[in-house]
């Protein structure tokens, strides 16, 4: 034991069992290290993981170029990767009496340690390298590799990272999986057509065409969700009948919700229901979108009513039953005019889309881009600011929605409508830009539709004359 104070430059450390509930609430442990205990490094420790909107996007390429899907789980992961830190421990009983009371150095990227995540990252991204893909400058967790089909159809293969979920996307996933289980564990029973994944229910569904579409689903999140929720208004005594929509009202205002503030136990409550319901609309549930961000502001100071409208959203999900999103493949066809803009050659030095120099080569089948937006015009009460909402499409494929409160208070609906098409069009920018760095052909321009006719000709026609106040 005293030899542990000849290690200079270590830090002791104590480690511990840590017991927890996943987001699909299935229930896990882990050893892990007291990283709160050591000092921070100088290095930088974040570890990204691939974004819902890339996994959405790759599961509609899968479909559009007729490819494989399949997911593994990698066993023990962070524990492949190189401990980056000099740290130390005393065994306890539970090591046996062997090694109870000796010096142990880890070695090994312990989960609780904060540099775990990054060293781990860095050790499967390079593993991934050496089978020839290449990190995307859309998406740092999303790797391509250029491959090409029997037929000689030219693709670009995918491998998606959440941490230790490994999701692959090619003609053939075996080879690739084959090359993956040399370097790593993958879990007995991981491999294979994903059947969930980051808590979302994942399946196959025919379009109006006859083809196969991936489908994403929070159906299985929200039966747990639910019978959480219940356990909770039973001990309340809250009931909840017969709701038709996620508020008990159409016109309902929280912000003019005078009902008593909730305690320091309650607003814990409350987040915990707020956090539920803004993941079940990441895995797709956006029919609830809007409600769910205006309840979300009232997460610092939560009322009565606040946390019994969350109850009546949660009844709404019970009755509403199974939802899914369609990754489907299929173009769109709209019975719209859209405007071919004006002479603006005139005005302005007209210049094609700025394009990264360094994206790859498009391969594949090429998608339609299109926009929904709007806005409500001073829908808080109290403040008068107006809500912004955003829907985005790749061919008939749900992608991308954003729903929140604008920053400023517009004085007409010209403009909260500009200020929402605002944020449509960097929206609408990022997504283009992510897609040509997956290799992702985009056919003409983003199709915007905007019911504020104002707008549009403002935005659309070079003699327009801005007319905005603010």
């Amino acid at each position: 034991i005293k030899k542990h104070k000849a290690l200079i430059g270590y830090q002791k450390i104590r480690c511990h069992l840590i017991f927890d509930v996943k987001m699909d609430f299935t229930r896990k442990a882990w050893f892990v290290a007291g990283g709160h205990n050591t000092d921070p490094p100088d290095y930088i420790t974040y570890s990204s993981v691939v974004s819902r909107k890339t996994v959405r996007i790759s599961f509609l390429l899968a479909a559009l170029n007729d490819l494989d899907v399949c997911a593994a789980d990698i066993g023990n992961a962070y524990l492949n990767a190189d401990c980056a830190e000099k740290i130390y421990t005393i065994a306890g009983r539970e090591f046996g009496p062997q090694l109870q009371g000796k010096v142990l150095i880890i070695h090994k990227a312990l989960y609780g340690l904060k540099s775990s995540g990054a060293a781990w990252r860095q050790h499967l991204s390079s593993s991934i390298k050496s089978l020839g893909f290449q990190s995307s400058r859309g998406d740092p967790d999303l790797y391509l590799r250029a491959a090409c089909k029997p037929d000689g159809t030219e693709y670009f293969e995918y491998l998606l990272v959440y941490e230790d979920d490994i999701l692959c996307i090619s003609h053939d996933t075996t080879l690739i999986m084959k090359d993956l289980a040399t370097r790593y564990r993958l879990k007995e029973g991981s491999i294979g057509s994903p059947t969930r994944y980051l808590g979302a229910d994942i399946g196959t569904m025919e379009n109006l065409d006859g083809k196969y579409c991936w489908a994403m689903s929070s159906d299985s999140y929200l039966q747990n969700a639910i019978k959480i929720v219940e356990g909770f208004m039973d001990g309340e005594g809250v009931s909840m009948r017969n709701p038709t929509s996620p508020f008990h009202r159409v016109d309902y205002h929280p912000e003019l919700d005078d009902t008593p503030l909730l305690g320091p136990w309650m607003i814990a409550r409350y987040q915990q229901l707020i956090g539920m319901l803004r993941w079940a609309c990441e895995l797709g549930r956006i029919d609830m979108l809007l409600e769910v961000a205006l309840m979300s502001a009232f997460n610092a100071a939560p009322r009565q009513g606040h946390l019994n409208e969350l109850y009546h959203i949660f009844a709404y999900l019970k009755k509403a039953g199974a939802r899914c999103l369609l990754f489907d493949p299929a173009r769109p066809t709209y019975n719209v005019d859209f405007c071919d803009g004006g002479a603006w050659e005139e005005f302005y030095e007209v210049e094609p889309e700025p394009t990264p120099a360094d994206m790859p080569k498009a391969r594949g089948k090429s998608v339609v881009m299109t926009c929904w937006v709007d806005a409500s015009h001073a829908s808080q009460r109290v403040t008068m600011r107006s809500h912004t909402g955003i829907f985005i499409t790749l061919n008939n494929a749900p992608v991308a929605w954003y729903s929140k409160r604008q920053n400023t208070v517009e004085s007409s609906t010209f403009g909260s409508e500009f200020v929402a098409l605002r944020v449509a069009t960097e929206m609408c920018q990022a997504m283009r830009y992510k897609l040509r760095m997956f290799g992702v052909a985009i056919d003409g321009p983003t199709s915007v539709m905007c019911d504020n006719q104002s707008v549009q000709k403002n935005v659309s026609i070079p003699t327009s004359q801005l007319g905005k106040k603010h």
